[in-house]
């Protein structure tokens, strides 16, 4: 027999509905997302406060549908990055950042990405799909599964731009948050976007207040449209709108990723550019010296001398910032150097 229905697919409610046609009690449905998200029993045989009966139904009928690693990589900083298959082939990576006391899982939301950002090697390898709810929770599960235990955050940002794979992110969150699933604390959550403007908007009303990071990396929409053609469809002015509407909505601070690439954007007008274009706004921003990709050979990490004089400039002006640690470059697996096809 085909089984019917994919068990990573399913929301709580979901499984409340099957259960109840089954005529099993509605208990059941608790019961068996606590064994796959919060005790990674990721086969029914182990959820052994289950009938006999009802866990070979389960077999007949819900697959619990999991990618396939092909390859985990360990950095020398203890960073790793797993590369796993998916039911049609599609590719796609994922990465497990070691910060000492807690770990922290950078998930993918798409097979590639359409964007095309010029410091990023997703989207030169071109865009397959949207991955599904279940395929983005299947990371977190199999990452905590193999890592034998509880991964403390999770951070959308890895492969794709997950606010073009709203519908899915967001229903993989309420399913990560559910005190009946995974329980992780909604700051534990945070949704890395590239400025989609109108998905920015949606999170302003969201009823589980995550934690929001945009990737800005430039000033001005003179430059920012050069290196990220997102910013034509979504300029900077209805960007920074957005942004600040969910911040009045939400009293959530919004941390900014800017890549430093040198000679590109890197100057000390930029710098100051950067503190005018985000005034009122109290955030916090993430310096990323830019991470080499292969598809970009032009483009090289700004000196130690150019970074010091940007971040100068931004505490001048009294932006709180941080110098982020390098980490994972040395088996690809830092920002912007994701690809999934490459095995």
């Amino acid at each position: 027999m085909e089984n019917v229905y994919d068990a990573l697919e399913m929301t709580l409610n979901d499984w409340q509905i099957l259960f109840g046609n089954w005529g099993e009690q509605k208990f059941r449905a608790s019961q068996v997302c606590q064994w796959i998200y919060a005790k990674k029993e990721l086969t029914y045989d182990g959820m052994t406060n289950l009938s006999k009966t009802l866990r070979e139904k389960l077999y007949d009928n819900v697959t619990i549908n999991l990618p396939v690693m092909i390859r985990q990589q360990v950095s020398r900083d203890g960073t790793r990055k797993y590369l796993w298959h998916l039911n049609d082939g599609a590719k796609i990576e994922s990465v497990l950042l070691n910060h000492g006391g807690h770990k922290t899982a950078c998930i993918s939301s798409q097979a590639g990405c359409p964007l095309k950002c010029a410091f990023c090697e997703t989207g030169a390898n071109g865009f397959t799909r949207n991955l599904t709810r279940g395929e983005i929770l299947g990371q977190f599960l199999m990452m905590e599964k193999i890592n034998g235990g509880n991964i403390n955050n999770i951070v959308f940002m890895g492969m794709g731009e997950p606010l073009l794979n709203e519908d899915n992110v967001l229903s993989a969150i309420r399913s990560l948050n559910d005190k009946n699933m995974r329980s992780l604390g909604a700051r534990h959550i945070t949704i890395s976007t590239s400025g989609i403007a109108p998905g920015i908007e949606d999170l302003s009303d969201f009823e589980i207040p995550i934690r929001l990071s945009l990737s800005l990396h430039a000033p001005n929409d003179s430059l920012r449209s050069k290196i990220m053609p997102v910013n034509k469809q979504y300029p900077l002015q209805k960007l920074i709108a957005s942004l600040r509407r969910y911040r009045e909505r939400t009293g959530e601070r919004i941390t900014i990723e800017y890549a430093l690439i040198d000679g590109v954007n890197d100057s000390p007008e930029c710098a100051y550019e950067t503190a005018a274009l985000l005034d009122g706004l109290e955030p916090y921003i993430n310096i990323i010296p830019f991470n080499p990709i292969p598809s970009r050979p032009d483009l090289r990490r700004s000196s130690q001398g150019r970074i010091k004089a940007f971040c100068a400039v931004l505490g001048e002006m009294k932006i709180e910032y941080e110098l982020r640690k390098e980490r994972g470059t040395d088996i690809m697996a830092a920002c912007g150097q994701l690809a999934g096809a490459r095995d």
